[in-house]
């Protein structure tokens, strides 16, 4: 990870837990955003990231800012690919019923690190049968 000019004085991405799947990102701002309801912004994290060649980062939302006050990541999960180098940012939107303000170094996110396959794409005539076939959205039931 890289450090840019304006993350002075907050911390690098973390783990909160030794469990932790993911690490947190942190809001970037100089000064607050207030999303109102429905409302969106890009959040930047003062981070830029070199994901290795065959790895993605994912970033998804934090269940707590989820829970407590309806924000989340509107392209969740938001896909940091291994050739980007730019500054890592967060669409984040607030479906809660109240105004939020998001303020310089509050947690807004968290960061996984997954491994990607490099498919081989071809056209085909047709696709190997299966038991579900084409049923999709809501085909098993409630």
């Amino acid at each position: 990870m890289k450090k840019l000019p304006h993350l002075k004085g907050l911390p690098l991405p973390s783990r909160q837990s030794a469990g932790s799947s993911g690490v947190d990102l942190y809001a970037c701002v100089e000064g607050d955003i207030v999303l109102g309801r429905g409302v969106w912004a890009l959040v930047p994290t003062g981070i830029s990231v070199e994901v290795p060649r065959g790895y993605e980062a994912q970033v998804r939302p934090r269940s707590g800012l989820a829970l407590k006050k309806g924000v989340t990541v509107l392209n969740s999960p938001g896909t940091v690919d291994s050739d980007y180098r730019g500054e890592v940012g967060v669409i984040l939107i607030n479906h809660g019923a109240e105004e939020v303000t998001i303020r310089r170094g509050e947690r807004i996110a968290q960061m996984v690190f997954c491994a990607v396959c490099d498919p081989v794409i071809e056209e085909v005539d047709c696709l190997e049968e299966t038991g579900r076939g084409a049923g999709g959205f809501g085909h098993t039931g409630d």
